[in-house]
């Protein structure tokens, strides 16, 4: 079966065609030919993932299964293309396939009467084609053709409601600050293939094969090393932009303006998970950074961008907003764990993330159609009219804080923050702040949503449909059984995906023990953890339930602080005041410079001086060209007017010309005769003299 993988991104891409081409003419306008699409790739999915970590397909396929096809065959390094399957990859299509099917069957009421509703099942068709297609890519250029086209189909679906100026901007701005991203992994891509002469992730003349032959010569020095490190660097700035890492982070915020389930599908489980899956890819190039600058530089940036995203999300009140900070957040975790060289703990938070984060924007989804705002300070009191939005929107919470034991959040997060307690400490107590930070602002959500009393009388809000719920309900199981794969006590999940590195795995597990990381239960590292979501929570219930923090007391010392805070820092700003205003002054010039120079000046010159041209040409053609020739036609027109009186034809005129002729002759001779006084008859020098 694992051979046929490569049809769990055809058929999505079979369903986007069909809508295409006869959009209401199918059943349902579309959507189930999507849905069924969709389905059949998870079947296809779970089918393999069954097998494959049953230990069958893993052992058949010596812990991978690769095939290509050759492509581009000519010149000294042919490049192939085709498809792999790994335990990283299955996770991958689980988590794509599982959250794409459950935001197709919601749209169907929330996207209920849409006038444009077949399109939008052909770009969510699409969007999964091709995040399928980077997923089980074994070719970075095909990796990177994929991943332009999960580009395209978000800017497509951000901007799905396009009337609206805010969403149309959205998508322009995600589309442009991920390009500024993958510039660097262009860049990255092209360095690897020069060093390497493959574009192949696999293989004895693959990618990770040659980088370690490179890397292993007894000559290798601080260059080698320094370009190792700048490659990597180059590949991570294209997960900086997918995944919304700071300082691209920008887009991902305004990008809620699409549709809520897009918004599920493509911020919050898919597209941004992208760019954490492109590191974990290539992760074995970060560890050939023996300097391990890479790491440390994704280290940081994760840190940072966990806890900076957490900080605004303390402060929104359109509940989309605070949820995609919390997106920014989370995908700062994810990268952080990579960079504390936790690539298991990496990878399992982003499939825990995935469940629950795509419950908890679809249950905003269900809250914004059940209230019709997406303001939080014009809710209160949902929880006795939408049931269950409330208990699976809770669940999604306590996932997304923490809660230990129960919630698959609890553990992934716990393994995060017990890799950075042994390798980085500073990482491990920026992890704890934005966890901490991250119960209060989502309980802030829950309190101001769910409980207290309505705020707005206008609001009457009541439960979504049973389509909209039950996918809610199936990814609330979710996002409490799947933790249960990477428990510390039976890490079944690291077990399965360690050996996607190869032989690159030995050399992460020692350093991993030479920083004194020991898998399993650390009791400091769960109070800590235990601590910071309780009390996130706990502060949360003193100030918007209960109030027994007036915030209105704060403002008069924090106020400053909050207004900064909820003006997200003042980086858009920032960033229109310089980087934008330069871009716009530079189109501008650059626009004065066409207008005037290349178009006036050149284009507008050279007509100008070919139109003279050619008036003096036609004057020369009309006056001298036409006049020679005008003038022999006069001459031989008159030559002819006067030779015919001459030549009449009639022989009694010749007769008496030509006796005409001989006697001016004689006279003329005679004449020349007394004038010398000298005869000389007929002699023709006498007659000319």
């Amino acid at each position: 079966m694992v051979e046929f993988a490569w049809l769990i991104p055809l058929l999505p891409a079979l369903a986007f065609v069909l809508i295409i081409f006869l959009g209401r003419k199918l059943p349902g306008d579309g959507a189930p030919v999507a849905i069924f699409g969709m389905a059949c790739s998870l079947a296809m999915t779970l089918y393999i993932a069954v097998t494959w970590f049953l230990g069958g397909a893993s052992a058949q396929y010596a812990e991978r299964f690769s095939t290509s096809v050759s492509w581009m065959p000519g010149g000294p390094y042919p490049i192939n293309v085709g498809f792999a399957v790994d335990a990283l990859t299955i996770v991958m299509l689980l988590v794509v396939t599982v959250v794409a099917l459950m935001v197709q069957i919601y749209s169907i009421g929330y996207m209920h009467g849409d006038p444009r509703y077949p399109r939008y099942y052909a770009y969510l068709s699409l969007f999964s084609s091709a995040m399928l297609t980077l997923v089980i890519a074994n070719n970075i250029l095909l990796m990177f053709m994929a991943w332009e086209l999960v580009g395209l189909t978000s800017y497509l679906l951000i901007g799905f409601w396009f009337e609206k100026k805010t969403a149309m901007r959205a998508a322009k701005k995600a589309f442009l600050v991920t390009r500024v991203g993958d510039v660097g992994f262009l860049s990255g891509l092209a360095l690897l293939y020069i060093n390497t002469n493959s574009l192949d992730l696999f293989g004895h003349q693959g990618i990770f094969e040659n980088l370690k032959m490179i890397t292993g010569t007894v000559h290798v020095g601080p260059w080698t090393i320094g370009l190792v490190a700048g490659i990597a660097l180059l590949l991570f700035c294209g997960a900086i932009g997918k995944s919304a890492q700071f300082p691209l982070h920008v887009w991902l915020p305004d990008a809620m303006e699409g549709p809520t389930p897009v918004s599920a599908l493509i911020h919050a489980a898919t597209m941004v998970a992208a760019g954490v899956y492109l590191v974990a890819r290539m992760y074995p190039v970060f560890l050939a950074d023996t300097s391990h600058v890479a790491l440390n530089v994704v280290a940081y940036t994760g840190a940072f961008t966990a806890l900076f995203a957490a900080t605004i999300g303390l402060a929104q009140n359109d509940i989309k907003r605070v949820l995609a900070y919390s997106t920014v957040s989370q995908l700062g975790y994810m990268i952080m764990a990579l960079g504390v060289f936790g690539y298991a703990a990496g990878m399992f938070h982003l499939m825990t993330h995935a469940y629950f984060k795509a419950l908890l924007f679809l249950g905003s989804g269900s809250v914004i159609h059940g209230t019709g705002t997406q303001d939080l300070r014009e809710m209160g009191g949902l929880r006795k009219k939408m049931p269950v939005t409330f208990w699976t929107f809770l669940i999604g919470t306590l996932s997304l804080c923490g809660l230990p034991f129960i919630t698959a959040g609890g553990w992934s997060k716990e393994e995060i923050l017990t890799v950075a307690y042994h390798t980085n400490p500073i990482v491990f107590v920026v992890g704890l702040l934005g966890a901490f930070l991250t119960s209060t602002y989502m309980f802030r959500l829950v309190f101001m949503a769910f409980f207290g009393k309505p705020r707005n009388p206008k609001v009457h809000a009541h439960e979504s449909p049973k389509v909209m719920t039950i996918p809610l309900m199936i990814l609330s199981v979710l996002a409490i059984v799947a933790g249960f794969v990477g428990t510390p006590f039976a890490n079944v999940f690291e077990h399965h995906m360690m050996p996607v590195l190869g032989e690159y795995k030995e050399g992460l597990e020692s350093i991993l023990s030479a920083h004194g990381f020991v898998p399993g239960f650390n009791i400091i590292v769960f109070l800590c953890a235990t601590a910071v979501a309780f009390g996130g929570g706990i502060l949360a219930w003193a100030i918007w339930h209960k109030h027994i923090i007036k915030i209105e007391k704060l403002e008069p010392s924090f106020g400053w602080l909050a207004k900064i805070v909820e003006n997200k820092y003042y980086i858009d700003e920032f960033y229109n005041a310089t980087i934008v205003w330069a871009l716009m002054m530079l189109a501008k010039a650059m626009f004065w410079f066409d207008r005037w120079v290349i178009d006036y000046c050149i284009v507008n010159g050279v007509g100008y001086l070919a139109l003279m041209a050619s008036r003096v040409w036609g004057l020369f053609d009309r006056y001298v060209i036409d006049g020679v020739v005008n003038l022999v036609g006069w001459i031989t027109k008159t030559v002819g007017n006067l030779t015919r009186y001459f030549q009449t034809g009639m022989t009694q005129q010749y007769i008496f010309m030509t006796a005409c002729a001989m006697l001016l002759l004689s006279l003329a001779a005679l004449a020349l005769h007394y004038s010398e006084a000298t005869w000389i008859p007929f002699q023709i020098s006498g007659f000319f003299r």
